[in-house]
């Protein structure tokens, strides 16, 4: 490992790298990655010759394909990524410190260096390392100040001048941390630590059949695979054309785990509680649906990539040198492009036919487990009303089984609270609130830090009890209580007369 990152050239590891198992801790083509930075991620494809924009820094990912994920590199000239050797310890003249900061005055001249010479040490290609080294010996007042005041100073020049990005692996944490930090309404404003209550009050393991009615981008169902592993069946249920899974994408499961993953629109649930569902009722509208799917699928997933992936950012550069080309052809033989064209168009319009088949079959599917009424589990994490998608979906889970509904609002979900202890068939109802603070975990200055997050959620959990036993039960005692409450007398209007002396 250490030679790995002594060396700036990786080439000699990528044909290594190619037959590497998929549990292996090597960054290969194709991968999703995140990058980090402080306290800052985005997540992205590594892509040959990819141009990728994170923290005002532009850069290329071929140097990390073979590094070991963890792995932190320096942004060279060139936007070339070079593993960063080991830090060397600090010198002794930057250890001296005073004793307090009351003879400090912050009036802008401690620091001898400009702008100018900053930007002229800059353009001779020092590294950000070098240029914190002359801040600090090029300052006054650093010396004398307290040795957690020198601290703070040079942690504030590394991230302002040192370009150094660390590539991680994804995980349902670090893209839940992201998420919430950088795009918080697109997963309804949850945080980390409501997600985590909810895989654990779900019961989210493997071999489990779940069904989830999300609107989170996908995050709340690659965590649900990714505690799953491969094993067992997740239905997911979507409104619109199609399902939104852009964040689900991020996490880079393989093929094996997308064998397992059913999708069904939630327009269609009611036929299937009315038993008046068909297969025919998928064939007119997957076609149109589809191509709403495709589209709305597409921009959508692609929609976030701007800012986690600067796609757009890229989409330029790589057609632009093809367009030349293609006003050549169309300019040397117009008849050629025409039948190129209609044959694309063919190839197309079948491959289409193939995906509204496919699409159709992996409905139906969907339709069948349902159809079952013995899933192990239910997750809501939508920005619709509670209510309704609880009532409905409750009837497909098997007794016995956990439930999990999230809302940003509390007042919904005491209404489904309400609402679930009149219809009966669930016991253990709780509607909780997290709370979540962050602490500082330094030497001698171990505190809550002063900013913490206003609110991550609500989560209203129970479990589903059979119904006939219940109503059975219900019917034998009504009479017998409904009599003792005819013949007794409130106590409120137990009064005696008064008695007169006559």
């Amino acid at each position: 490992m250490e030679g790995a990152g002594e060396h700036p050239d990786p080439q000699p590891q990528q044909p290594d790298s190619g037959p590497q198992q998929p549990g292996d801790h090597c960054i290969r083509d194709g991968d999703f990655v995140v990058l980090k930075r402080e306290d800052v991620f985005k997540a992205v494809q590594v892509q040959r010759k990819k141009k990728i924009t994170f923290e005002k820094q532009w850069f290329y990912l071929d140097n990390v394909i073979g590094h070991s994920y963890g792995t932190t590199f320096e942004v060279a000239g060139g936007g070339s990524l070079q593993p960063k050797k080991k830090k060397e310890e600090l010198t002794s003249e930057t250890k001296e410190a005073g004793v307090d900061n009351r003879n400090i005055v912050d009036d802008g001249k401690s620091q001898k260096l400009t702008q100018d010479d900053i930007k002229a040490l800059k353009d001779k290609g020092i590294k950000g390392e070098e240029i914190v080294q002359q801040l600090i010996e090029n300052s006054t007042t650093f010396r004398d100040k307290t040795e957690f005041s020198q601290d703070k100073y040079i942690k504030k020049k590394k991230k302002k001048y040192e370009a150094v990005v660390t590539v991680v692996k994804p995980s349902t944490r670090i893209l839940s941390v992201m998420y919430y930090a950088r795009e918080p309404g697109k997963i309804n404003h949850m945080r980390y630590d409501t997600l985590a209550q909810m895989l654990t009050l779900g019961n989210i393991r493997a071999g489990n059949k779940m069904i989830v009615m999300e609107t989170c981008a996908g995050l709340v169902l690659g965590a649900m695979m990714e505690r799953m592993g491969g094993f067992g069946s997740i239905i997911q249920l979507y409104p619109g054309g199609g399902p939104v899974r852009a964040a689900t994408a991020c996490f880079g499961f393989p093929k094996s785990f997308l064998s397992g993953l059913y999708e069904f629109p939630l327009n269609k649930v009611d036929s299937l509680l009315n038993g008046t569902f068909s297969s025919e009722m998928l064939s007119p509208e997957p076609k149109e649906s589809t191509t709403v799917e495709e589209r709305n699928g597409v921009e959508e997933n692609q929609a976030p990539e701007p800012e986690n992936e600067d796609s757009v950012a890229e989409a330029p550069e790589s057609t632009l040198p093809e367009e030349p080309e293609s006003m050549e052809i169309a300019l040397e033989d117009p008849e050629d492009k025409g039948a190129k064209e209609k044959g694309s168009k063919r190839d197309y319009i079948q491959e289409k036919q193939r995906r509204q088949d496919e699409q159709r079959k992996r409905h139906l599917e969907a339709a069948a487990l349902l159809q079952e009424r013995n899933a192990d589990g239910l997750i809501v994490a939508s920005r619709f009303h509670p209510i309704p998608l609880l009532m409905s979906l409750l009837d497909f889970v098997a007794p016995s089984r956990p439930f999990v509904v999230y809302c940003q609002y509390k007042e919904p979900l005491l209404e489904c609270y309400t609402k679930l202890r009149e219809r009966g068939g669930v016991i253990n109802l709780r509607l909780s609130e997290t709370w979540l603070r962050n602490y500082q975990v330094l030497p001698d200055r171990s505190h809550p830090k002063l900013l913490m997050s206003g609110g991550g959620g609500c989560l209203l959990s129970g479990f589903t009890v059979a119904m006939d036993n219940l109503k059975a039960d219900a019917s034998l005692t009504p009479p017998a209580s409904a009599s003792a409450l005819k013949t007794e007398e409130p106590a409120a209007k137990k009064r005696k007369c008064p008695v007169s002396d006559s």
